[in-house]
């Protein structure tokens, strides 16, 4: 067993700059290290919704002075699992892309297999599949897209423990981790798959997130995933107690007796 102590960024410094409602908000620490570990040049999101995954991936890339660029494929439509949706979640994500990571982020409103003529074969450091979850359109993602993946490049599946409707992400993926040399799953939240194609170079000393991630150890790999249930823990709890403290900084402050403090003298004789 090793005896490398690795300290994730995410519990060091990481604060979101963006919360909206997601399932994904219970694997934003390890999005957030992953990609200060990978220094991705070029990272694919298929599925972006309101951007939570999406914009922790570029708060990362800034905050660990990485140079790379994120692209968001989506037709911001809905699908049978979301229903129909509205312009104004597109028009709210790109507002927040140009506002916050102008210069990095690039938004292409179309269906997945129509950007793929967008991206070169091996040239995707990190693709992250998160479409229409049933077992046929993760298989036809995953098809389609892996060859735009570089040699060892990563490929994040959402959803994988979610055996909800006609989900089938979960089962996709088990096929995966019986054909693949070297996958992780994340068995919180909703789930979260990982897949690291095969090749690239491997002649540089690995960054120990990665050699956790896939290690041959099980222990090693059940630590990892009670870090980053416990990162999830923390990262909600801290949000919770930066909300009432800005509740509490709204209301009135309280003198002795619970009376209100204030600063006229005739009132506080009263």
């Amino acid at each position: 067993m090793s005896t490398n102590i690795y300290f994730p960024p995410s519990l060091q410094r990481f604060e979101p700059k963006r919360m909206v409602f997601s399932t994904w908000v219970d694997h934003l620490p390890f999005a957030y290290d992953l990609i200060e570990a990978i220094r991705p040049k070029m990272t694919v999101e298929l599925g972006v919704y309101n951007g939570l995954s999406f914009f922790t991936f570029c708060q990362s890339l800034i905050e660990n002075d990485i140079e790379g660029v994120c692209y968001g494929v989506d037709c911001w439509e809905g699908d049978v699992h979301t229903d129909a949706y509205d312009d104004s979640i597109y028009q709210d994500v790109a507002t927040h892309a140009r506002d916050h990571y102008r210069g990095i982020t690039y938004l292409l409103k179309m269906y997945f297999n129509e950007a793929l003529n967008h991206f070169e074969d091996e040239t995707v450091d990190l693709l992250h599949i998160d479409g229409l979850h049933t077992y046929e359109a993760v298989q036809e993602d995953f098809t389609n897209w892996y060859p735009k993946v570089r040699p060892g490049g990563i490929v994040l599946f959402h959803d994988v423990m979610a055996r909800i409707k006609d989900f089938g992400a979960w089962r996709y993926f088990d096929e995966l981790q019986q054909s693949q040399p070297e996958t992780f799953r994340f068995d919180h939240g909703f789930g979260l798959g990982v897949l690291r194609k095969p090749g690239g170079d491997r002649t540089a000393p690995e960054h120990p997130l990665l050699q956790l991630l896939f290690s041959e150890d099980e222990d090693e790999r059940r630590k990892l995933k009670q870090l980053y249930v416990h990162a999830s823990h923390f990262l909600e709890a801290r949000r919770q107690a930066n909300r009432f403290k800005a509740m509490a900084g709204k209301g009135n402050k309280k003198g002795g007796q619970g009376k209100t403090e204030t600063s006229d003298p005739a009132a506080q004789q009263a």
